[in-house]
C-alpha cells in the first residue's frame, strides 16, 4: 500500500526536512558563539535571579545531563538545565535558562496556549501510536473488506494529525517564552544592549526549529491524506 521508498514523500516533505536542517545549523553556530561570550550570572544563577523576581522561589533549577537537553517542567514544577547552560556565565546559557524560566512563568501566570499544550500532549503522545496499528490493521483488513481497511487508515491519520496540531499550539508558546526571556533579561540588567544580540541569535535560531517541526507534522499529515486518497480514489474506478 505504501512503497518503500516513496519519492512523493520526499518531494512534500522536502521543505520541512531543508528547513530543519538549516534550522539546526543555525543553533549549533549560535550556540556556539553564544557560549564564548561572557555574562556576569551563569545559567543557574540567571533562572534563579529571574525565578525569585518573579515570585516563584518554590520552582527550583536542577541540572540536567546532556546538551540542549533545557526544559520546564510543568508536572513537577521545575526548570532543568543542561550541565553547560547551568555552569556556564556566557550569554547563551543566560538566554536559554531565561527562555526556560519563561515557560515557568506563563504557568505560574496561566498563560492560555500553554494549558492549552499541555491538555493537547497526551493526544500528540498517542496519535502515532495508534495510526500505525490502525494502519496496519487497514492494510491487513483490506484485502476482505476495502472500505472498512480505508476506513481504519482514515482513524489512523487522524489520530496522527494530533501531532501537527500540538506543534501548531506549541509555536506561540515557544515564541511568547522567548519574549519573555529577552524582554527580563534588559529588564533586569542581566545582559547588556550587546549581550541582548547575541541573546536574540540564539533564541531566534532556536524558534526556528521549532516552526521546522510544526511544518513536518503537517505535511507528514498531508503526504498520507494525498496517498491513502489517492488509493481510495483507485478502488472507487
Amino acid at each position: 500500500m505504501f512503497p518503500v521508498f516513496d519519492p512523493l514523500y520526499f518531494l512534500i516533505l522536502a521543505p520541512a526536512l531543508l528547513l530543519a536542517g538549516w534550522a539546526q545549523m543555525r543553533v549549533r553556530s549560535a550556540y556556539s558563539h553564544g557560549m564564548q561570550e561572557p555574562a556576569n550570572l551563569s545559567g543557574a544563577a540567571a533562572a534563579r535571579y529571574i525565578l525569585d523576581e518573579g515570585g516563584l522561589h518554590d520552582v527550583p533549577v536542577e541540572e540536567v545531563p546532556g546538551e540542549l537537553t533545557d526544559h520546564y517542567d510543568p508536572r513537577d514544577r521545575v526548570v532543568r538545565l543542561s550541565s553547560g547552560v547551568y555552569h556556564s556565565r556566557t550569554l547563551a546559557a543566560v538566554g536559554i535558562a531565561a527562555h526556560e524560566v519563561g515557560h515557568a512563568l506563563q504557568h505560574a501566570h496561566n498563560y492560555g496556549p500553554m494549558a492549552l499544550r499541555s491538555f493537547a500532549v497526551p493526544a500528540a503522545t498517542v496519535g502515532p501510536w495508534v495510526f500505525m496499528v490502525m494502519l496496519l490493521a487497514g492494510m491487513f483488513v483490506s484485502a476482505s473488506a476495502p472500505a472498512f481497511g480505508m476506513q481504519l487508515i482514515w482513524i489512523g491519520i487522524i489520530a496522527y494529525s494530533a501531532v501537527a496540531v500540538f506543534q501548531i499550539i506549541n509555536l506561540p508558546v515557544e515564541f511568547d517564552a522567548s519574549n519573555r526571556a529577552k524582554r527580563l533579561l534588559g529588564e533586569m540588567q542581566i545582559v547588556d544592549s550587546q549581550g541582548a544580540a547575541v541573546v536574540s541569535s540564539v533564541l531566534n535560531a532556536a524558534a526556528w526549529t521549532y516552526v521546522a517541526a510544526t511544518l513536518q507534522a503537517v505535511l507528514t499529515v498531508l503526504y498520507y491524506a494525498i496517498r491513502v486518497g489517492g488509493l481510495g480514489s483507485s478502488r472507487d474506478e
